[in-house]
């Protein structure tokens, strides 16, 4: 049986902070079913709940270098959805408020990493294949080539780094090559780990994996490019026949409109019409009229520039003014676009709804009630509302980039083909013109029902993403 170690710094159902958790939670188990012997490794954080924390059990307790220092290390143990995952215990590091984003991450996510290699003698589980996520994990491909003892079993180790979004990198000033790493500094001159004279554990994990993935085919190959290769074009187009995308998937059990007890009626692709009547339940819960053949576009995102905000904002006032349709928003992020969403809801209090913050069981009423939903993202590596979208019927309207363009496929009115309307170009008119266009083929019922259909049809739950991946680490481990 095919042996997986999976490390990841954030996994449902014990902590998360963004997407990463929702693979890093899924992904297994799916691999699991297809026959894998798969274990994951967490940070042990004081994030994490009690009733998960109480059920670990100790597995061994040592010390471990990270470079001149020796700290403590613990691992401990829980098996959980039919997977036994591992934690990295260690107070000095990880007890505290949240997952990142301290002075020294550097040295946290060094340590993690030394912790993960130290970790396969203690519990004896030598895996075919490490599979580290982000920039977090991506020292583990660096330690498992350049320093690891002299143990032969990590040499038969292959290796895949899966990079979930390439914009953050990890990147250190460079006195951490010795200080906090414990490497030679001919590894940071030859360019391996060197980035503008600065340390970038994201490239280290590139240069030294054996294989690279990130989560959708399109977004693999934008990343080679300038525009979105966020300064490691070159390498990862160096590394182009090593770089596969497989598209994320989304828990089909979790994301069901048929089960989901968040609904006022639950409904499958044949009960759709009751779609409706979750929206009239919305637009009385968001005091908006209710109004059975109004069309809801919803938008559920982090406020923050990338996700296309400023399109939306150059057109939506002149949309709501000649268009029919009502406007809900639901996210939290940048100040600036919190408050301009406000102000627009205050501009048309018939139309729009604005909700600064995150509520899972609202967004779930949102993705049941919209017809559509709206997505104009400058970039997106993969993206998970447009995959909760279609399961729920709600049309996507995305910009073709990442795997929005892996995932959404064009309507076409005279084949009927097609699961939602995208723009290629980040451009406020490109967008309008496809709202607009969602607006008008909304008008032919007929026409809109087969779309929904359509939209409900799209198979994206995580079987399909986990056969890809164990195709790979069959391939890697011969």
């Amino acid at each position: 049986m095919l042996k997986v170690l999976f490390v990841a710094s954030e996994a449902v159902p014990f902590i998360k902070t963004g997407g990463l958790a929702d693979v890093a939670g899924s992904l297994p188990k799916a691999l699991r079913d297809k026959g894998v012997d798969i274990r994951v490794v967490l940070p042990k954080y004081a994030g994490i709940p009690a009733s998960y924390r109480q059920q670990m059990e100790v597995v061994c307790r040592m010390e471990i270098a990270v470079a001149w220092r020796k700290k403590y290390l613990g691992i401990e143990k829980l098996e959980e959805g039919g997977i036994t995952w591992y934690f990295i215990d260690n107070e000095e590091y990880f007890a505290r408020d949240g997952c990142y984003g301290y002075d020294d991450d550097a040295e946290r996510f060094a340590f993690f990493s030394r912790a993960v290699l130290a970790l396969l003698p203690a519990v004896d589980f030598w895996p075919d294949i490490l599979h580290t996520n982000d920039w977090h994990t991506g020292l583990i491909n660096v330690f498992l080539k350049l320093s690891t003892p002299g143990e032969p079993r990590y040499g038969h180790i292959r290796t895949v780094f899966t990079i979930h979004n390439l914009k953050y990198q990890g990147i250190f000033p460079k006195e951490i090559m010795t200080d906090v790493l414990g490497l030679d500094w001919k590894y940071f001159n030859n360019g391996d780990l060197e980035y503008y004279d600065a340390v970038n554990f994201m490239k280290g994990a590139i240069v030294y994996a054996d294989h690279i993935t990130t989560v959708s085919r399109t977004y693999a190959e934008e990343i080679q490019y300038e525009y979105f290769g966020e300064g490691l074009n070159g390498l990862l187009h160096s590394r182009r026949e090593h770089l596969t995308g497989i598209v994320n998937g989304i828990d089909t059990a979790l994301y069901d409109p048929a089960t989901d007890p968040h609904l006022v009626k639950n409904y499958d692709r044949t009960t759709a019409m009751r779609k409706i009547d979750n929206k009239v339940a919305l637009q009385r819960e968001l005091n908006l009229p209710e109004r059975r053949r109004t069309p809801l576009i919803a938008m559920i995102t982090r406020l923050v520039e990338a996700k296309g905000l400023d399109l939306v904002m150059r057109i939506i006032d002149e949309l709501l003014i000649h268009e029919d349709f009502q406007f809900v928003l639901l996210g939290v992020g940048d100040r600036f676009y919190e408050d301009w969403f406000r102000e627009l809801a205050w501009r048309h209090p018939q139309k729009v709804s604005s909700h600064i913050g995150f509520d899972n069981a609202l967004a779930q009423r949102l993705y049941a009630g919209s017809e559509m939903f709206l997505m104009p993202s400058m970039y997106e590596p993969c993206g998970i509302g447009q995959l909760i979208a279609l399961r729920y019927g709600s049309i996507p309207i995305v910009r073709a980039t990442g795997g929005l363009k892996d995932t959404v496929h064009p309507y076409h009115k005279e084949t009927g083909t097609g699961n939602g309307f995208l723009f290629p170009n980040f451009n406020a008119h490109e967008l309008m013109y496809a709202i607009k266009r969602g607006l008008a083929i909304y008008k032919h019922i007929e026409s809109w029902q087969g779309l929904v259909e359509n939209a409900m049809d799209a198979d994206y739950g995580w079987p399909r993403s986990a056969e890809e991946y164990a195709v790979l680490y069959e391939t890697l481990a011969r």
